[in-house]
């Protein structure tokens, strides 16, 4: 289907959908209103002093049910299949529709308003706001058969704490709880809160946890409120035990043994089994499955500790990590003590249930590529797990690939052939000159990767090029949302099989891109610091951060020795065995920040920033490592390296001229609104605006930076659907230019919406 279609479809879809949710109301019975809203609002008494209105308004406005019908762009479609359905006859199409989407009318005669108003009094009553006033009122709109709720609560001055101190009938535990009490986040002046209290219970119950306190319960601690000694509204707060609490639920754990299964089989008929002492804790198993000592520093528990929750999830989480467990399960058994010990305790079973030592994986798959290349590719990988012993995972990967450049503006290198061989040795600890101590790594433990492929790539009518490439390094997982990636190692070597005439006069046009093919050897060290709080699932402010530096050409330029003269200018550059190598510094930042405004409703918004600097050996950043811009990943009004450098402007018989717009700078700015249509299916609204430049002249007029580059931003905006089934997401975008920086100057705002930019897409773009 072309764009022109594709509009039609969408124009014609929406049309339809409105003229639906117009004719809801007529299936609106004669003595009922649909509910379309509610409004609530609050007012403060002048004598009284409230912080945190909003937030206050957010959790009362949770409280109001029946939940109005859905709306989507002020339409009830899920309504209209509703009444389609139920009062008409339908079609399949309407009744699987109604299955997905359809929602029960919900009427002003569902509304209990007194109910609502009880509500709202208890959920402000659990706030500290005791004898508030609270009214409601109901606007009726007789012709469009709705009807809107408003609530009006007037807030009183809350009660507010004076002391809050322990009960002192909790005695001998007395002394335990007061130190809990000294560092609690409620203080004087704090209001009257019952979630307050319920996270300060929970707060005390974890800290027991950590004090060893095996047995005690969040349950056990009550509070009780006493405003007698008060008439202005203040209250003294006691936390005390409840009667009848066990003796044990007051005593603290130590851990007596820690035994260790490094090769449970669950279901397994018990066999007799070889125990090893190490390290002050027994590892039992009938054969040598994991090495003791490599398996001990995953293991943070100690004989003589006191219990604890978080070092049992470290536990679990590093050995989880190694690669070689399905499952890890931590099982604490109480040890029979004498009567009146002042410490119980416990012995901790650490059951380990192996995957499978060998596997075999393939993965048939429909790739999109940021350079508008898309076809199927197949993939192999075959694992070995637990190599050595010592949680060590080797993979051999085997990849082809078959791709069509679809959506390009240019008519070269329409299709492509890749052939991939590669292998990666994983070992779950860090391997190097100098010892670590495993203690230092509380979240997780460094993962040393030693990595080698070797590429075979056909771009027909262009060129052949055979690329091996190797790395060591590391990876590291600092805490749940924050990682390492540091590579002291990282080879390429790229050879230039053959070349065909037009790619070949590609070159010779432009000896700036030349150049950027000669240096065959890139020899560096990477480093990738990821920072990712879309994680916290719990916040409305979403962030993230990634962050490279990738430098090459310094510890080979060591070993490096002068090369011939270049026959084409005289120029003598330095050489590694008889190979030109390419020195250059490299940094980028790509930073997202998402803002939920809803359910399945969010602003995301996006920053890039990077430069390459060629130094040394090197006048051009190796082509590879250059940027470009525009593309499904990018600034999506323009087709992929369609647009800059700068204000180039490639003449209009080239149709080569994809492989020059490219830069060692580049800045981009996005921004989208997602929302739910139905079901799997999301929409968008966006606007994206960037380019890339070069820092000095590469022989292509407009190309190079300057502090003009504001009005050389390609800005464009469009609209797109989303098929999201359980995070896999298919994406289709529809844009259109509004900034050209390819135009004179003066002429380059555009109004092209007729002729949008077609995007097809895996994932979203950022």
């Amino acid at each position: 289907m072309n764009t022109k279609n594709y509009i039609r479809v969408g124009l014609l879809s929406l049309a339809i959908i409105t003229i639906y949710s117009c004719a809801v109301k007529k299936y609106v019975p004669e003595d009922e209103l649909l509910l379309d809203s509610y409004n609530l609002e609050i007012k403060v008494d002048s004598a009284a002093v409230v912080e945190d209105v909003d937030l206050l308004k957010a959790e009362l406005e949770k409280a109001i049910s029946p939940v109005p019908n859905t709306k989507v762009l002020g339409l009830r479609p899920g309504l209209h299949y509703y009444y389609k359905v139920n009062v008409d006859s339908a079609g399949w199409f309407r009744k699987f529709m109604n299955k997905k989407i359809g929602e029960a009318p919900v009427y002003l005669s569902d509304v209990e308003e007194e109910s609502t108003r009880d509500l709202i009094r208890n959920r402000l009553e659990n706030r500290g706001f005791f004898f508030s006033n609270i009214s409601s009122t109901v606007e009726r709109n007789e012709d469009a058969k709705e009807a809107t709720v408003g609530y009006k609560v007037n807030l009183p001055q809350p009660y507010t704490l004076e002391t809050y101190q322990v009960d002192r009938d909790s005695i001998p535990f007395y002394d335990v709880l007061e130190e809990q009490v000294q560092s609690s986040p409620i203080k004087k002046g704090s209001r009257f809160d019952l979630s307050a209290m319920k996270l300060e219970r929970d707060r005390i119950d974890q800290n027991f946890k950590e004090k060893g306190y095996y047995n005690f319960n969040s349950s056990f601690l009550i509070f009780q409120a006493d405003t007698n000694r008060y008439d202005n509204r203040k209250f003294d707060l006691f936390l005390k035990l409840k009667k009848d609490v066990p003796s044990k639920a007051v005593k603290p754990y130590r851990i007596k043994e820690i035994n260790v299964y490094p090769h449970n089989i669950v279901g397994a008929d018990s066999v007799a089994q070889d125990t090893t002492r190490f390290d002050n804790k027994n590892y039992i198993q009938d054969v040598e499955f994991f090495r003791e000592d490599r398996l001990d520093p995953f293991i943070t528990l100690r004989e003589g500790d006191l219990y604890s929750p978080e070092k049992s999830k470290a536990t679990s989480r590093r050995l989880g990590s190694i690669g070689a467990y399905k499952f890890v399960n931590i099982e604490y058994t109480e040890v029979d003590s004498i009567l009146n010990d002042s410490v119980n305790y416990l012995e901790a079973n650490i059951y380990l249930s192996p995957l499978n030592k060998r596997s075999l994986r393939a993965e048939l798959q429909g790739v999109t590529k940021s350079n508008d290349f898309a076809g199927p590719s197949l993939g192999l990988t075959f694992s070995n797990r637990n190599l050595f012993k010592g949680g060590e995972v080797l993979n051999l990967s085997a990849r082809a690939a078959y791709e069509v450049q679809i959506a390009s503006n240019s008519q070269a290198g329409l299709t492509s052939t890749e052939f991939a061989l590669g292998a990666d040795l994983i070992f779950p600890r860090v391997i190097a000159p100098i010892t670590f101590d495993s203690d230092i790594f509380e979240y997780s433990i460094p993962k040393t990767i030693a990595s080698a492929e070797a590429n075979l790539l056909n771009r027909s009518k262009l060129y052949g090029l055979l690329t091996f490439s190797g790395s060591f390094g590391y990876i590291w997982q600092a805490n749940k949302y924050v990682t390492h990636e540091f590579d002291p190692i990282a080879i390429n070597y790229v050879n230039l099989l053959y070349q065909s005439e037009e790619f070949d006069a590609i070159l010779n046009d432009n000896a700036f891109l030349r150049t950027s093919f000669d240096q065959q050897f890139i020899s560096g060290l990477n480093y990738s610091f990821t920072y990712n709080g879309m994680l916290r699932s719990n916040r409305k402010s979403l962030f993230f951060v990634n962050s490279n530096v990738d430098i090459a050409g310094n510890s080979i330029s060591l070993l490096a020795q002068e090369g011939d003269p270049d026959p084409a200018n005289g120029e003598v550059r330095d050489e590694f065995l008889g190979l030109e190598y390419a020195q250059y510094a490299k940094v980028d930042v790509d930073f997202r920040y998402h803002f939920i405004t809803g359910k399945e409703q969010r602003i995301a918004t996006r920053l890039f920033a990077g430069i390459g600097l060629p130094y040394g050996n090197s006048d051009v950043m190796p082509f590879s490592k250059q940027y470009f811009s525009g593309g499904a990943y990018s600034v999506r009004a323009f087709r992929t390296r369609s647009l800059g450098p700068g204000t180039y402007a490639p003449p209009a018989t080239d149709n080569r001229s994809f492989f020059d717009q490219s830069g060692n700078l580049r800045l981009e700015a996005n921004v989208e609104y997602r929302f739910p249509i139905f079901s799997y299916v999301k929409g968008a609204f966006f606007a994206d605006a960037g380019n890339v430049w070069n820092t000095t002249n590469n022989g292509l007029p407009g190309g190079k930076f300057s502090g003009n580059f504001y009005n050389e931003l390609g800005i464009g905006a469009g609209a797109g659907l989303r098929v999201d089934v359980q995070g896999f997401v298919i994406r289709f975008d529809l844009a259109a230019p509004l900034h050209d920086p390819s135009l004179p100057e003066g002429d380059r705002w555009v109004n092209d919406f007729a002729n949008p930019v077609f995007n097809f897409a895996i994932g979203y773009p950022f």
